[in-house]
């Protein structure tokens, strides 16, 4: 059930708690953890260990002292933050092999350079510049990532006449939804004045590519409910997309940590919903002629694809894959939930015997529900959006509520940061509990006298509860939290909505 009587304000006191608690968690994980056993990834017994494909959670854990440092103003905190940086983080900056860029390094050097912009920090001319050229060296790795498909032009993909897609550690044949939220790093590195060069030196725009991705990742991955397709529930996401490399035409979608093709993977419902809000804050800080000539498409279009990805995403995830206090079950097709009853009635119970919960998926939900709302309250769409299906042509609309989408995030929120969510005992390392990594591999840990696992922490989970945190406290006190410079908006509000 949304509560509607939530506000950032009422909130302060949770997040006071949670920054003090990670004001000590964070510095004894640092002491105890040895980096040359690799990264810490999620807990054992409430302790950190290290699991994964790829080493994408580094950044997680020293943009988390710098996210508490913004709340604490503890030096210790930015010390460590920054010294960690500096020692541990340049070899993300040039990993070719990973479409995780903004998770490792805007975590870290994204959120250094943030704060000293803010005066947060002492201002440093070469100082900034080291931020500034990790940065743009990310940003074009990752774009360099490159994979071009076949056209597909049509409301969803803004009528370009060309996509492509960032592919995934699995080849380039793998478009996955998580990358839309990596896809932030571009456009840092484009506000910057940064382009990818090629042989002969011809160069790709960053943006552009950046946008291609996200409308590629809208018409393929994500459900609008108009195809007639049995599976094609409006709003659902599918993890990967399996493109044929011969042609670059679309072939099937795949899920690595979901349950089905045709399921939605909870957690990437959240990457889809944060991705697409945020993108749509900095797009609007763009003048239409600069971005039309980076990208060669209408903003207007693009706003209006990236909008509908994002609602359609955003009803989903309340409506249809959350309980009733926000928090979702892992898979919202995980072959057991009907055992659970009538379980979006009530608030998840992370532990009952048949499917675990996910709770970093609602911290990166909680974010993008509140960012969405204030973006459509921002440009005036408040009440409806026409949407054009992809496959029948047919138009509908549906009612958009900004509110409901900032009553939803802060319900979350407040779900969180309370127990049995917030990790208060000092021998656990982490802060949220019951997250779940990779529940198909059976990777997460099951506690003694339980059958599905729960109570612990991972680190993504950990770095989002605190940015949602300092999102809302930012809130509170008139302000907000951008991953890039943020500027007045660059045209009147509402402008190519609709």
């Amino acid at each position: 059930m949304i509560i509607t009587s939530l506000t950032p304000a009422s909130l302060l006191p949770a997040t006071v708690r949670l920054f003090a608690l990670a004001q000590q968690k964070i510095p004894a994980l640092n002491s105890r953890w040895n980096p040359s056993d690799g990264t810490p990834v999620f807990t054992i017994n409430g302790q950190y260990t290290t699991r994964g494909w790829t080493e994408w959670t580094q950044g997680f854990q020293y943009g988390s002292a710098l996210l508490a440092f913004d709340a604490t103003s503890e030096q210790a905190l930015l010390d460590l933050g920054r010294k960690n940086t500096l020692v541990r983080m340049a070899p993300h900056i040039t990993h070719t092999g990973v479409h995780d860029h903004a998770f490792n390094n805007l975590s870290t050097y994204g959120n250094l350079r943030r704060l000293m912009k803010e005066g947060r920090i002492p201002h440093n001319e070469w100082e900034l510049h080291f931020y500034e050229l990790a940065l743009k060296a990310s940003g074009a790795v990752q774009v360099a990532r490159w994979s071009g498909t076949a056209p597909a032009a049509n409301a969803a993909t803004a009528n370009a006449t060309a996509l492509g897609y960032i592919h995934s550690f699995n080849g380039p044949h793998s478009l996955f939804i998580d990358t839309i939220r990596t896809c932030r790093i571009l456009g840092v590195a484009w506000q910057l004045g940064h382009k990818l060069m090629h042989e002969g030196d011809r160069s790709a725009d960053l943006l552009k590519r950046s946008v291609l991705h996200g409308l590629c990742t809208n018409h393929h991955l994500i459900f609008h409910g108009g195809s007639g397709a049995t599976y094609d529930c409006r709003g659902r996401t599918a993890h990967e997309g399996i493109f044929n490399r011969s042609d670059g035409s679309f072939r099937s979608r795949a899920t690595q940590q979901g349950y089905s093709p045709f399921s939605t993977w909870s957690r990437g419902l959240a990457w889809s919903i944060l991705g697409f809000a945020e993108e749509l804050e900095f797009f609007a800080t763009i003048p239409a002629e600069k971005f039309h000539a980076s990208t060669g498409l209408q903003k207007a279009d693009v706003l209006a694809a990236y909008l509908q990805a994002a609602t359609d995403t955003a009803d989903h995830y309340i409506h249809d894959v959350s309980a009733a206090d926000g928090i979702p079950y892992w898979d919202d097709g995980a072959p057991n939930l009907h055992k659970l009853g009538d379980w979006q009635s009530r608030a998840a119970d992370p532990f009952n015997d048949h499917e675990p919960v996910d709770s970093s998926a609602a911290a990166i939900a909680a974010q993008g529900l509140i960012r969405l709302g204030r973006y459509v309250a921002d440009c005036g769409a408040h009440s409806m959006v026409l949407r054009t299906a992809q496959d029948h042509g047919t138009q509908r609309d549906h009612a958009i509520d900004a509110q409901e989408y900032i009553n939803a995030g802060l319900t979350i929120a407040g779900t969180l940061f309370a127990e049995p969510y917030l990790s208060t005992a000092p021998t656990h390392e982490g802060l949220l509990l019951h997250s779940i990594y990779h529940h198909p591999n059976n990777w997460d840990h099951v506690p003694a006298g339980r059958k599905i696992p729960s109570g612990e922490s991972s680190m993504w989970g950990d770095y989002h509860v605190l940015e949602l945190a300092l999102l809302i406290s930012r809130l509170a006190g008139g302000k907000s939290l951008f991953f890039f410079d943020p500027a007045s908006r660059s045209e009147p509000a509402g402008s190519g909505i609709g």
